[in-house]
């Protein structure tokens, strides 16, 4: 598509501006003073959009309820990775009958990457009648429109097919107190894993202009946000013409003066370079933190898979970076069980998990997705013997998490103290530079700041510690 085919013009913006308005005018007329009810399911992506459609809901002069009971308008921003996380959607929504039934006047609202799915939002159109808007990650900026029509109109809207990719900045946002934030460089996908629906929910690679990013960093690192994390389906295939890519962009944010950290994920392997690495390595701001997912070790499975690298290359990548990032942090996604996996092939991935000795793993049993080519192959066997060789790759990522935990104790680390924790012995919780969540002993005035701390005791999942 072309550049000018992809940004929304200003005054498709400042149309639907008006649209706010219209609500924002309808209830005040009323004398109304609106709740909403926001949940969002799945990705940091999708917690991003979740902000900027709070933002236009505020805009509209809605306040946020986390009781559904009370609100006047619940949405749903949806994840479509996996059958599990698109099942308590629908198990939700059936509980909304009892909302919708108290209050008739309620409109519910069901989007994000499930809601472009034409199975889903033909499954919501004929059974879950009491849903009055379906849209799509696409027409999130249209969002003010399309609840005007429900309003207008009194009739279901479904605009969740046939939209478009685009980018639209300058939508409001409403981000969540703290030290965190999310921004979104680019949208889509053009990789076409075989067991992935995000490109066919999330549309083709676009990338913002580096402009309208740095501005938006800008703004988050002077308002005090101290971890800031760039989004992406695939972040490092960000680029802006040929001769400005991710590390380029990396190395322009990092130049922004301030005290903070910056993260970006997730990563592919087949766009992650040497160049990338050098950057983070150099840069002052840069975590020296990745999240790279692997998701097999096997290359007959990667090939299936359709992931366009081998477990050599995927090994040359770790290698680079540690070799320019001593003490890089590591992570990564797995997947157990990819149609037509053999043990053996399921055991290539445990050792490629051995050798590299990740700090932790984001694991999965394979889900099956509709409308993907993997959802199509043979998969003859059975989920249960799948689980045997899920738990053994636990088994050991686990063993290694304890051992890699154990060997901060004594250790001086520098934290960012990011909010409560709930445990009354160490009520804090911070991050490292990696990410490692470390449990504080300390007073609630510490939340914000970043504080050299003394690891005291570990576990699998986290460190504990005091402030120096």
């Amino acid at each position: 598509m072309k550049r000018e085919d992809i940004i929304v013009p200003e005054g498709e913006i400042a149309r639907q501006r008006d649209f706010q308005e219209n609500v924002r005018a309808m209830f005040a007329a009323r004398g109304a003073h609106p709740l909403a009810r926001v949940e969002t399911f799945g990705c940091q992506q999708n917690v991003a959009d979740g902000q900027r459609i709070m933002g236009m809901l505020e805009a509209m002069g809605f306040a946020f309820t986390e009781d559904a009971g009370e609100a006047d308008l619940v949405l749903l921003n949806t994840c479509a990775i996996r059958e599990h996380a698109e099942q308590r959607v629908f198990g939700n929504l059936g509980i909304l009958t009892h909302s919708k039934k108290e209050n008739p006047e309620q409109v519910i609202v069901l989007c994000g990457c499930m809601a472009a799915e034409e199975r889903v939002a033909r499954r919501v159109k004929e059974s879950y009648r009491h849903v009055d808007l379906v849209f799509g990650p696409q027409a999130l900026w249209r969002f003010p429109e399309l609840l005007w029509q429900v309003y207008e109109t009194k009739k279901r809207v479904f605009s969740a097919a046939g939209e478009r990719g685009c980018i639209a900045e300058g939508l409001p946002v409403v981000r969540e107190r703290g030290v965190k934030a999310w921004v979104s460089i680019m949208y889509g996908c053009d990789n076409f894993c075989s067991y992935c629906i995000v490109p066919y929910v999330r549309g083709r690679e676009r990338s913002r202009e580096p402009a309208a990013v740095l501005a938006e960093v800008r703004e988050l690192v002077e308002a005090g946000y101290k971890d800031i994390t760039l989004l992406g389906q695939n972040v490092n295939s960000y680029e802006n013409g040929r001769d400005y890519r991710f590390p380029d962009l990396l190395e322009d944010i990092d130049r922004i003066p301030g005290d903070y950290w910056l993260r970006f994920m997730s990563s592919h392997p087949k766009d992650a370079t040497p160049r990338l690495f050098d950057v983070m390595a150099k840069g002052r701001h840069v975590a020296k933190q990745l999240h790279l997912p692997f998701q097999s070790g096997n290359n007959r499975v990667l090939e299936e898979m359709n992931r366009r690298y081998t477990r050599e290359k995927y090994l040359e990548l770790i290698r680079y970076a540690r070799s320019v990032m001593p003490g890089l942090v590591l992570t990564s996604d797995v997947i157990i069980g990819f149609p037509g996996e053999t043990e053996a092939e399921a055991l290539d991935t445990v050792s490629l998990v051995e050798e590299v000795g990740f700090d932790a793993l984001f694991t999965f049993l394979y889900s099956p997705r509709p409308g993907t080519k993997a959802a199509e192959m043979p998969d003859p066997v059975p989920k249960e013997e799948k689980q045997k060789w899920f738990d053994h790759l636990l088994e050991v990522q686990n063993g290694r998490s304890a051992v890699i935990h154990a060997g901060y104790a004594g250790r001086r680390v520098r934290v960012l103290v990011d909010g409560e924790s709930g445990d009354e012995a160490y009520p804090l919780s911070s991050r490292t530079e990696g990410n490692r969540l470390v449990r504080l002993r300390g007073d609630k005035s510490l939340v914000g700041r970043f504080l050299e701390v003394k690891i005291t005791g570990s576990n699998t999942w986290a460190l504990y510690g005091e402030p120096v």
